[in-house]
């Protein structure tokens, strides 16, 4: 593997382009934005490259999302500019790859969150091995889905998708293509031979190593997502769990109370808007989301406890869905 952030190897008629940041789970920087950017770029362009594939080196992970570390520095030393400049070249890759003129395939084997999601989610392909694990846990930290997953997220049935981007909720690559974010499923035995056929065959490759997922816990859940995270704010959904009476739903409400109440409520909301929304009108969404909510005392509060000291006692601003304001909320969107 080169010592490139992104490895650049051009097999057939396949531009083979490797995340290689492991130390870092394959996250995403600014510096790995840009030469993804550059990548995909040159690649669209290129008439010899048939389709785009997109993996992560190290084994762990594809990509583990966005480098929020170096966010919450930048937003503790009031770098406004630098926060949207990261924000701008991320969301424009996202629609990059929405919008790519050749398939764009993802081979998940291992971590893809947050940024990762925007990375694969959007492209014509997302392979999953058993290995995989997608999630979007934006909340622990006090963000929302974003990299466009406000328009992908509303739109899975059941309100499966909002369940996701409350809870964090971590889905097996199995249960990935049952909810409907992957579509393709490969045991990680077969990779190589998938590589090789993708080289000489191009993305018509991927349906002869795809294997049929049988309904699985996603299914079986389905029902009582529909009936908890279908409610139309935070309150009604804890009410409704509440009121479920299951294990499940008693650890989800756990879930949602531990998690940043302005960061509940505004990626709720944000999910709701973005469902009578374009990608690119949730991408713009998104962008003006990040100036306030990045801001926000529980984002820096929230990176902290999760990623800096881990002592995942984050001291919330407000403490309590109860004590949230609903102005609060609208201000964070302008209205």
């Amino acid at each position: 593997m080169s010592d490139q952030i992104l490895d650049v190897r051009h097999e057939g008629g396949i531009a083979r382009l490797t995340l290689n940041r492991p130390r870092a789970l394959n996250a995403l920087d600014g510096a790995l934005i840009a030469a993804l950017t550059d990548a995909a770029r040159r690649a669209a362009e290129d008439p010899a490259i048939r389709a785009v594939l997109l993996e992560g080196a190290g084994g762990r992970a594809f990509c583990a999302g966005g480098d929020v570390r170096a966010m919450r520095a930048l937003v503790q030393a009031g770098d406004r500019d630098g926060v949207h400049r990261f924000f701008l070249s991320e969301y424009g890759l996202n629609r990059l790859i929405a919008e790519y003129p050749k398939p764009w395939i993802s081979l998940i084997d291992g971590i893809c969150m947050g940024g990762g999601c925007g990375v694969s989610v959007h492209g014509s392909h997302r392979i999953v091995t058993e290995a995989a694990l997608l999630a979007m846990p934006e909340t622990a930290i006090a963000l929302f889905p974003d990299v466009g997953m406000t328009h992908v997220l509303p739109r899975l049935p059941d309100s499966v998708g909002i369940w996701m981007g409350l809870t964090g909720a971590r889905l097996s690559g199995a249960e990935a293509v049952e909810a409907g974010l992957a579509t393709h499923f490969v045991p990680a035995a077969r990779a190589d031979a998938l590589r090789a056929a993708l080289a000489a065959d191009g993305a018509d490759a991927v349906a002869r190593f795809a294997e049929p997922v049988p309904p699985g816990r996603i299914a079986a859940l389905r029902p009582a997502i529909a009936r908890c995270f279908g409610q139309p704010t935070p309150a009604a959904i804890l009410a409704a769990l509440d009121a479920e009476g299951t294990g499940w739903a008693q650890e989800q409400a756990a879930i949602l109370r531990r998690a940043s109440p302005f960061s509940v409520a505004v990626s709720l909301a944000a999910m709701r808007r973005g469902a009578a929304l374009s990608l690119a009108e949730c991408l713009d969404l998104e962008l003006r989301l990040t100036a306030t909510v990045c801001f926000h005392p529980d984002f820096a509060e929230g990176v902290r406890a999760v990623l800096v000291d881990k002592d995942n006692a984050p001291r919330w601003t407000p403490a309590s869905l109860d004590d949230l304001s609903p102005g609060a909320v609208a201000a964070a969107f302008g209205d």
